[in-house]
């Protein structure tokens, strides 16, 4: 089980300010409206949190247009199954705050984003994320042993941002000592205009040595990389939960203690911004 329990919690309570703005082509009646600000969850998806701003802006947009509400940043839609974090992280380098947002509900993008029709679509989503990390991880057997209401409280947990309520539960899903020993580490890697890579990667060697961060991008790299921090990250930086780690630290330990609620580590490589050496 995860033993830094700071740790989970301080990622737990990791904020993005966010200025949403309607799109302006969208604007039906009277002037543009007013931003709407949101401290959001980094550990949550846009359709939980974004209720108030879909009720602010909907009046200023013509009814007989008025479909499903979509988010994009600089041109590019915001996928609502991928935690908030990630994309933070993934499209602005883990800068850039506020974040500047539009809203639309004109033009869904078919091609680029999955519809959310319910909260219960959310939760399937999910579930099923939940469901494929541990098959990785215990082979399905502890989410597969966990009854209805176990599952419930993970997604109530994360629904309603009650860390203790959460975690009562998901640090069963974290055991990883002894003959618990995590078989597969759940991770994937995004890039800009890349899909995402995820591949088997176990966290310890045959050696009984503990694989790291370096281990983990030199594994997706065919093997190219290296453990050179200068040389994997000369104009890459690798975040996870914004965060830059070592690329020393053991993975075992990232995806007991930096994983998202979906008990996946995702990880973004993005491009270093100009200014930084």
């Amino acid at each position: 089980m995860a033993e830094d329990r700071e740790v989970l919690r301080e990622i737990w309570e990791g904020r993005i300010p966010v200025c949403f703005t309607l799109a302006e082509e969208e604007v039906y009646s009277g002037e543009q409206p007013d931003p709407y600000y949101l401290l959001v969850p980094r550990q949550s998806y846009f359709p939980l949190v974004t209720d108030k701003v879909q009720r602010h802006f909907v009046q200023s947009v013509d009814p007989e247009k008025h479909g499903e509400m979509w988010l994009e940043y600089e041109g590019q839609p915001l996928k609502w199954h991928y935690p908030v974090g990630v994309l933070f992280d993934l499209f602005t380098n883990g800068n850039c705050l506020p974040w500047k947002i539009t809203a639309h509900f004109q033009g869904f993008p078919e091609e680029e984003l999955l519809h959310c029709p319910s909260k219960e679509a959310i939760e399937s989503h999910f579930m099923s994320v939940v469901k494929e990390a541990d098959a990785l991880k215990h082979r399905g057997q502890l989410v597969n042993n966990m009854q209805k209401k176990d599952h419930k409280q993970l997604w109530t947990g994360l629904q309603n941002d009650k860390f203790d309520q959460f975690w009562s539960v998901n640090k069963k899903l974290m055991e990883s000592s002894g003959e618990d020993m995590f078989k597969y580490i759940p991770y994937r890697i995004y890039q800009i205009d890349r899909p995402y890579i995820q591949k088997l990667f176990r966290p310890v060697t045959e050696e009984g040595d503990y694989n790291t961060l370096a281990d983990l991008l030199k594994s997706v790299n065919g093997g190219e990389s290296t453990d050179n921090r200068e040389e994997v990250l000369k104009n890459r930086r690798v975040l996870i939960q914004g965060i830059e780690p070592p690329l020393e630290t053991p993975v075992l330990w990232l995806s007991e203690h930096l994983s998202y609620p979906d008990n996946f580590l995702h990880i973004c490589i993005v491009n270093k911004i100009k200014n930084e050496s």
